[in-house]
C-alpha cells in the first residue's frame, strides 16, 4: 500500500473469513443487504413539539441522522468501507443528503455532505443540518463546491466522461484520489439519507454506489397509521414512519448490524436520550 487514504485508515485484525469477503463479493451492488422497519411517530412528535416551544427547529430528518451519527459513535463497525478488496475504518462520520430549494416538479437539488465527531448532541446536530439546508435554499449564491465538481466534468466530451470517471475510481482504489476531491464528494460518505417523507411518498430501498465509499444508504418515507399492539396485548392504531435501509454487509457481519439496528430503534423510540452529549465515541479495532 503506497499511499495513506485521507478518509481512512486499513483494518488488519480482521477475522479471517471477514478478510476474504471482499474478494468474494467484489461489488457493493454484489453485497447488498436490505432491511426494513417502520418508527412509532407519537414520541418524536412529542419531542418536536416539545422542542418546537423553545424555539428549536426540529423534524424526522434531524432526529433519524443524529440517532444514526450516535449509533455509529457507538458501533464503529458501521463506519467502515470496502475500497480494493480492504477493509477501512472512517476517522469521522460523515452524512450526505440531497437539499432542494422547493418541492415543486423541476426544482434542482444539490447534494451536500457535513462531517460529526461523533460526540454531538441532537441539539447541536440539528443546529448543523439547519444551517447548511439555510444555505442551500433562501441564503444560497452560485453553485457549492459539489456542484462546481461536478460542472468541470459537463465540460468534458460525453464520449470521455466515462474514462474520467474510470480514471477518478482508479485513483480511489489505489488512495490517489486528491484530499479535496474526496472532501467534497457527497459519494465518500459514512452514510447517505433520502428524505422521501419530504415528497409525500414511501421509503424505498436505494442502492449504494460504487463510486465512492457510501456503505449505508438510508431511506425514511411518509408515516402512516397502521394496526400494532401496545404493552397490555391490546390491538390499537399506530402512526408509524416507514424506514429502509441497504448496506454493504462486508465490513461487519449480521449480529453486528442486527444488534445496531435494536439501539437504533431505541433512538428513534426516545430522542431524549440524544440530548447528553457522548463522552467520547468508541474507536475501531486496528
Amino acid at each position: 500500500m503506497l499511499f495513506k487514504r485521507p478518509d481512512g485508515r486499513p483494518i488488519r485484525s480482521v477475522a479471517p473469513l471477514q478478510k476474504i469477503m471482499p474478494y468474494i463479493m467484489k461489488t457493493r451492488t454484489d453485497s447488498m443487504n436490505m432491511f426494513e422497519d417502520t418508527f412509532p411517530c407519537e414520541a418524536m412528535d412529542a419531542y418536536i413539539k416539545e422542542k418546537e416551544t423553545d424555539g428549536i427547529k426540529l423534524g424526522y430528518m434531524h432526529i433519524l441522522i443524529a440517532a444514526t451519527v450516535r449509533l455509529i459513535a457507538l458501533r464503529p463497525q458501521l463506519n467502515r468501507f470496502i475500497m480494493n478488496g480492504k477493509i477501512y475504518a472512517r476517522p469521522k462520520i460523515w452524512v450526505s443528503f440531497v437539499v432542494h430549494p422547493t418541492l415543486e416538479d423541476g426544482s434542482v437539488g444539490t447534494t451536500v455532505k457535513l462531517c460529526f465527531e461523533g460526540t454531538e448532541t441532537i441539539l447541536e446536530i440539528a443546529e448543523k443540518i439547519n444551517e447548511v439546508i439555510r444555505k442551500e435554499t433562501t441564503l444560497r449564491k452560485g453553485e457549492n463546491g459539489t456542484d462546481k465538481l461536478a460542472r468541470v466534468l459537463t465540460f468534458v466530451p460525453g464520449p470521455l466522461i466515462r474514462l474520467v470517471v474510470n480514471f477518478l475510481m482508479f485513483l480511489d482504489r489505489h488512495n490517489m484520489l486528491p484530499k479535496f476531491v474526496v472532501d467534497l464528494s457527497p459519494f465518500h460518505t459514512s452514510f447517505f439519507l433520502t428524505n422521501l417523507k419530504s415528497l409525500g411518498i414511501s421509503h424505498v430501498f436505494h442502492h449504494v454506489y460504487e463510486f465512492g465509499t457510501t456503505g449505508l444508504f438510508l431511506a425514511m418515507g411518509k408515516e402512516k397509521v397502521v394496526p400494532a399492539v401496545n404493552s397490555k396485548g391490546e390491538m390499537i392504531h399506530e402512526k408509524r414512519m416507514g424506514f429502509g435501509m441497504v448496506s454493504d454487509e462486508r465490513f461487519c457481519d449480521g449480529l453486528y448490524f442486527a444488534l445496531s439496528l435494536r439501539q437504533l430503534r431505541k433512538f428513534m423510540q426516545n430522542p431524549k436520550m440524544l440530548e447528553t452529549p457522548l463522552e467520547k465515541k468508541v474507536e475501531d479495532i486496528r
